[in-house]
């Protein structure tokens, strides 16, 4: 299955989760979709369905709890771009969901694709203490102690700070690679990994997580707003702690490099079955978006 393949899965399923703009109240439906179908490259669902692969062979069923991550992620882009933080009026070349529809259906269709995530999780029909481990993850990669908010948190504080490796290392393992990670943990529960394939696959998320921020960082640097679909220069313009900044764009490329190596690297053991986490891998690194 190729990348545009597993992005109609993806979207057929969260058309299928989400309820559609006439339901009402449907203000609220509209908006929630508006940002959800707005061109994303589903990178966190499809890593999670490679993962279960990774393990079993197939999908497992993972193609809800998939879902579950992109949900999450949305609502994290949504907020993102609100005045009191990014403050950005363009996500994937459309215009931002609160310039749309206005700052409190904005929030409030955040705060729903969260709600609606968890809401996912608990209807899926697999065995209940599995269940309860999916929802702790996800609840944790989006939380505050090492997780996205926590990271959004230090990001927001670092802001105008002189750069600092410890501290953008802390923002960016948990701001980005939190939910990466749980991407492939996710996967991995859903397919009943053992603990030593459920490791493997969550060291793979640190690396390939890693890797994503500092090609975003890098492309914020390198790409035009129109190739990005946001705006791009805003990092330095905010004077944002980011890896060009505390390394430089050549060391920050052989960073990304050497964290997609580490990445190949472990998925050794999962033979032929993780051939997709291995081209996700290398796609993360080389896109230019």
């Amino acid at each position: 299955m190729n990348l545009h393949e597993y992005q109609q899965l993806v979207d057929s399923e969260l058309d299928r989760l989400v309820p559609s703009e006439h339901t009402p109240p449907a203000t609220i439906h509209r908006a929630m979709r508006y940002s959800l179908f707005a061109g994303g490259k589903r990178i966190r669902p499809i890593l999670c369905m490679e993962a279960a692969h990774a393990v079993c062979g197939s999908f497992c069923g993972a193609l809800p709890a998939a879902c579950s991550l992109e949900l999450v992620h949305t609502y994290s882009l949504i907020h993102d771009d609100l005045p009191a933080l990014d403050n950005d009026d363009y996500r994937r070349g459309k215009l931002t969901n609160h310039k749309v529809f206005g700052e409190a259906i904005a929030i409030l269709a955040g705060d729903a694709l969260l709600t609606l995530a968890f809401q996912v999780l608990a209807q899926l029909d697999i065995p209940p203490g599995r269940k309860a481990r999916l929802v702790a993850e996800l609840a944790g990669a989006a939380g505050t102690v090492g997780g996205m908010i926590g990271g959004q948190v230090a990001d927001l504080e670092g802001t105008g700070q002189p750069p600092d490796a410890r501290l953008l290392e802390t923002i960016h393992h948990a701001k980005t690679g939190a939910l990466l990670r749980a991407s492939l943990r996710l996967g991995a529960i859903t397919a009943g990994a053992a603990d030593a394939e459920y490791e493997a696959l969550s060291c793979f998320g640190e690396h390939i997580g890693l890797a994503f921020q500092i090609i975003d960082d890098i492309l914020d640097v390198e790409e035009s707003s129109a190739a990005l679909g946001k705006t791009s220069g805003k990092d330095a313009q905010q004077h944002k702690i980011t890896f060009p900044a505390v390394h430089g764009l050549e060391r920050s490329r052989q960073m990304a490099e050497a964290e997609c190596t580490h990445a190949h690297l472990v998925l050794e053991s999962f033979g032929e079955q993780a051939t997709g986490l291995h081209q996700l891998a290398d796609l993360i690194v080389h896109r230019k978006s």
